[in-house]
């Protein structure tokens, strides 16, 4: 996939401290490492809890479970990150 891949980061809401909504502080570290790489990115958000899907050209190339991802991190060392960068990366 070229560097510039337009990337769609799909999520869901998941609760924290017993409040179930949508937020982005795990998404953080996803953000930074695809941008880091290139990718433009956009936050959508789906009614699937504990969801997050990364969609390129309108497949889905990467899912996991929202609370697997590190809070508020850069990406480098959280290994979903890695795992999703290499999602993209090998996407058409």
């Amino acid at each position: 996939m070229p560097s510039n891949a337009k990337v769609f980061i799909k999520y869901g809401p998941y609760e924290a401290a017993g409040v179930v909504d949508y937020r982005d502080s795990r998404l953080r570290g996803l953000q930074a490492i695809l941008t880091k790489n290139g990718h433009s990115v956009k936050l959508v958000k789906i009614e699937d809890p504990n969801t997050v899907e990364l969609s390129v050209n309108g497949e889905t190339v990467f899912t996991c479970d929202i609370k697997d991802l590190d809070y508020g991190s850069d990406g480098e060392l959280d290994p979903l990150c890695i795992k999703a960068k290499d999602a993209v990366k090998k996407a058409y």
